[in-house]
């Protein structure tokens, strides 16, 4: 048995407690935020009245300003019901809220008595439609953020009008920017003064210098009316937390503090032909990710003209809010999980460090295993179930082996709680020989199933660190084996053959953070192989990929499947979520491989996303 291959693995290297989140310093204003993770958006405006880009179709001159401001007459608000929005954002499990008073079209929800366009004087609604969703908001103990524009395209007295017009030049011009400033600084007062807001939510704030806003003055004018406000990335660096947009961030955000906006489908506000809608398992798993990664998610919603929510948004909602409940401890106040070394998928800990939640997206075919786990766990169980689950620890190894019936699997993602009398402590990992004799006498200690499918994990999590195996050596061993061990080696001959193209002569793979699973690549690295343990809960999600796929096929037979690209924006260069959809009768018995074909050699972002300054 000793001729098995022999590869590298992961031994102990570094010590590592998770109790917290980031390198940022805790800000104690910014308790309720990060203790909240969710949040939904409201988009609602005289936009949704033809379903067209809020402000940027004329912006963008897609049609003339006029034909825009022709949608005022039609935005009635008729079956406007606030404490109806504010239950269902209740529901959805969300701890705050953020509502567009002002775009930067210039219409505002409020009579503000500044000037300009507002729903009260200037639409059939002939009312103030933000008062009494703040104070709907507010019955639900739900926390109010408020969406400013700090443009207004609309304003005789700011500088900009279309992507091609301009009204002016501010330095030629300094009174009448100052009028300006006047007329939004008042309506941040208003604002003030009557929601004392917890949140602002600015946009628009590239058009424009720090000191032409003169941001930091602003800043602290609306903290003379709530010293704890919190205020978002958009006040050109003089906010409180980062705000990434649209993109899953594919490494963890160097703030503490940040939060994803992400559409439903591909539209902020109201559009009736865009039924590009995001699946309810997509928005859930979206959400697992941000908070594995210590963020939130201010999930959007866009209101009809006519003051009602479309039936799919509200669907999505409801379905949110009931993997929520399930699910609340392991999210809600909750900090960024583990490494992608100790455990593939999606993690978060508790806040004192002493649980740590792991998220299962998949239905496992064996056991579920967490690396370098230096103090065992005193309990593991299924979250929102009494269910405790068998464990036990390969000491050599390090890797803890859980057990997790069917049965108690969540049809979107399962979530297990692993309890320590202490804060948890991993340890990292640095390459150290494995021999895979030993693997496969400890394997086969189980039944055969169970060790095959620890070989095959043990070998695909090799691969996708670069670490070639050559397949044929893996049954060297066959003539002094025993019976037990002769069965599981020939059954992973057999797998290994399958998918050998994914084995033999294949380079490391995808970095932490871009899939869930082990992967590897071509030796032209222009065909990314996935392993997929299990059946998916749905399709299989990978981020960061900036190629054409030209193709998606199963290893070993040669399956095409359809793949769906979403939040991918025209003009960023930051990809969209790649989507498979793997039939169920399609899964191979122990571990599925699927091989993406990319256009040319992978090509990887690895920016943090940032917010998007066009539409």
């Amino acid at each position: 048995m000793n001729r098995i291959i022999k590869a590298s693995s992961g031994l102990f290297l570094l010590l590592m407690t998770f109790t917290a989140s980031g390198q940022q310093k805790a800000d104690p204003k910014m308790d309720w935020f990060e203790n909240a993770r969710l949040g939904i958006f409201v988009h609602w405006g005289i936009y949704s009245v033809n379903g067209i880009p809020e402000s940027w179709a004329f912006f963008n001159n897609y049609i003339s300003y006029d034909d825009y401001m022709k949608q005022l007459k039609g935005f009635t608000a008729e079956k406007y019901k606030p404490e109806e929005w504010a239950r269902l954002i209740k529901e959805s499990g969300a701890g705050y809220s953020v509502i567009t008073s002002r775009h930067h079209d210039g219409v505002a929800l409020w009579d503000s008595r500044m000037g300009g366009l507002n729903t009260r004087q200037h639409t059939p609604a002939r009312q103030d439609l933000l008062t009494p969703f703040v104070k709907a908001l507010r019955q639900q103990k739900i926390k109010t953020g408020l969406y400013y524009s700090l443009p207004d395209w609309s304003h005789t007295d700011y500088d900009v009008f279309t992507r091609d017009k301009k009204r002016y030049n501010i330095q030629t011009e300094p009174e009448r920017w100052k009028k300006f400033e006047k007329y939004f600084r008042g309506q941040l007062q208003e604002l003030s003064a009557r929601y004392n807001p917890d949140l602002y939510w600015f946009d628009g704030d590239w058009e424009h210098s720090a000191e032409e806003w003169q941001a930091e003055d602003v800043r602290h004018m609306l903290q003379k009316y709530n010293k704890n406000v919190i205020i978002n990335s958009r006040l050109k660096g003089h906010g409180d937390y980062a705000t990434p947009e649209q993109g899953v961030p594919v490494v963890r955000p160097a703030d503490r503090y940040w939060e994803l906006c992400l559409t439903m489908n591909d539209s902020w506000g109201y559009q009736q032909h865009d039924h590009n809608y995001k699946t309810p398992n997509q928005v859930i798993r979206t959400f697992i990710d941000c908070v594995s990664n210590g963020g939130n998610l201010l999930l959007d919603i866009g209101p009809k003209p006519d003051g009602t929510i479309p039936e799919e948004q509200v669907n999505i909602l409801k379905e949110l809010g009931r993997w929520n409940r399930k699910h609340a401890e392991a999210v809600f106040g909750s900090r960024a999980g583990i490494t992608g070394s100790n455990f593939r998928g999606k993690s978060t800990t508790s806040a004192d460090g002493k649980t740590v939640y792991l998220f299962l997206e998949t239905a496992p075919s064996g056991e579920v295993a967490v690396k370098s786990l230096q103090v065992a766990p005193k309990s593991i169980q299924v979250v929102g179930s009494d269910k405790q689950l068998n464990f036990r620890i390969d000491k050599e190894s390090g890797i803890t082996w859980i057990d997790v019936p069917s049965k108690e699997l969540d049809p979107v993602a399962t979530v297990l709680s692993l309890r320590f009398d202490k804060p948890a402590v991993f340890a990292e990992t640095s390459p150290v020989p494995v021999n895979y004799a030993t693997v496969l006498d400890r394997a086969v200690k189980s039944s055969e199933s169970s060790a095959l499918m620890k070989m095959i994990t043990v070998i695909a999590d090799e691969l996708s660190t670069g670490n070639s195996l050559i397949s044929k050596g893996l049954i060297a061993g066959l003539s002094s084996a025993s019976a037990k061990e002769r069965k599981v080696l020939t059954d992973l001959n057999r797998w290994t053959t399958k998918h050998a193209e994914a084995i033999e002569g294949t380079v490391k793979g995808l970095p932490t953070g871009y899939y869930n699973g082990p992967s590897t690549l071509s030796a032209d690295r222009q065909t990314l192989y996935l392993f997929v343990d299990g059946k998916p809960n749905g399709p299989i999600a990978i981020k960061g990929i900036k190629n054409k796929i030209q193709r998606v096929r199963i290893a070993g037979n040669g399956t095409l499947l359809p793949h769906q690209i979403l939040n991918k924006q025209y003009w960023s260069e930051i990809p969209g979520m790649l989507y498979i959809d793997i039939p169920e009768d399609q899964l191979d018995e122990q571990m599925t491989v699927i091989a993406v074909l990319l256009d040319k050699p992978l090509d990887l972002f690895g920016e943090e996303v940032k917010p998007i300054e066009s539409n």
